[in-house]
């Protein structure tokens, strides 16, 4: 354990010392010496550094952040959006959605900033990327999920470089984007199902989102795949599920849901047409959702590291607001298995 830090100071009390300068004369040193310090900036020494820490804390200093962010240029905030292009019926409290948001949550804090979030309906509002871009309320942009907004994204990305998207990548592209391998993600999961004995597989999704067309394309590389539309959105998701497997071919005995949540809402459906999961027919899910190893059986899915997806993209974003140039992040997803395919 180091030398403990100790200041004797006969100062007047906390209440005193309202400005920088006031601190700074305390410390005997330069109000910028101060700013730098209380900012944890390295080109102050750490021994000066810390005991001007100290020193703010004892007389109950708090530097005004709406003054050095005017002075600085910067809001301390970034926003978070989720466009709903391809499925407007879709929700925030989404399973995925609340997962990814929990830690971008955890890591904008961590670096200091605050997170402004907004959901979008981009055929109500055409200009809405450039409208929150433009705005002036946030330090840089963070796109969850490119739906059916490729192009608008690849617009705005050419002037507006603090942006970073989840979702697909397309080699070329103009926007940073962090993401799984949706083409490499959809293979496996073919390839787990035709391991398993599955001879004629349903996908359910709907491919108006890039990422899902992405997942269903890989899939067909390896087997000829069913596709049977399903709405993302949770109060009319059961219904598509019910219909389409209600005029299903008997003859399919795997499904490659687009999602967890569409995988679950599956094995609900099946389970009350007394459909075995996984003797009857196989499951397996897309994301790896916490929910994904709660359910009975536990489901086979194709993670995303989301975790790991949220620290890039912050990390990208920093760098990019800092005049780094920064390239895409597709990281390779991972077959779960567990009780909703049989052993291949």
């Amino acid at each position: 354990m180091g030398p403990r830090l100790t200041i004797d100071d006969q100062s007047e009390p906390s209440g005193k010392v309202r400005t920088l300068a006031d601190l700074a004369k305390i410390a005997g040193v330069s109000a910028g010496t101060v700013s730098r310090a209380l900012a944890g900036k390295e080109l102050v020494n750490k021994t000066t550094r810390d005991r001007i820490q100290l020193l703010a804390r004892q007389h109950g200093f708090r530097p005004n952040q709406m003054a050095s962010n005017l002075r600085t240029q910067r809001t301390g905030v970034i926003r978070v959006v989720i466009p709903l292009g391809h499925d407007r019926r879709q929700h925030i409290s989404d399973p995925f959605f609340m997962t990814l948001l929990g830690h971008l949550a955890d890591e904008l804090t961590e670096c200091g900033y605050e997170l402004l979030l907004s959901r979008v309906i981009p055929d109500q509002d055409p200009d809405w990327l450039e409208r929150m871009t433009n705005s002036g309320m946030s330090d840089g942009t963070i796109v969850i999920g490119q739906s059916d907004q490729f192009d608008t994204i690849e617009r705005v990305a050419q002037d507006y470089t603090p942006l970073v998207a989840w979702g697909n990548y397309r080699k070329g592209q103009a926007h940073c984007a962090v993401g799984s391998d949706n083409r490499l993600g959809g293979r496996l999961a073919a390839e787990k199902l035709v391991a398993s004995g599955a001879r004629k597989i349903a996908f359910f999704g709907d491919t108006a989102g890039i990422e899902i067309a992405s997942r269903l394309e890989g899939a067909r590389k390896v087997a000829e795949i069913v596709h049977l539309p399903t709405h993302l959105a949770v109060d009319e998701m059961d219904a598509d599920i019910a219909s389409n497997l209600d005029s299903m071919d008997p003859a399919i005995d795997g499904i490659l849901a687009a999602s967890d949540l569409i995988a679950m809402a599956c094995m609900r459906q099946l389970r009350e047409r007394g459909i075995d999961v996984p003797g009857d027919i196989q499951v397996i899910g897309f994301d790896d959702i916490p929910a994904a190893s709660q359910m009975s059986p536990p489901l086979t899915t194709i993670k995303q590291d989301i975790a790991v997806g949220a620290a890039a993209m912050v990390d990208i974003l920093k760098r990019r607001l800092a005049g780094e140039k920064t390239g895409s992040v597709v990281m390779p997803p991972r077959l779960i298995e567990r009780g909703t395919t049989r052993i291949g």
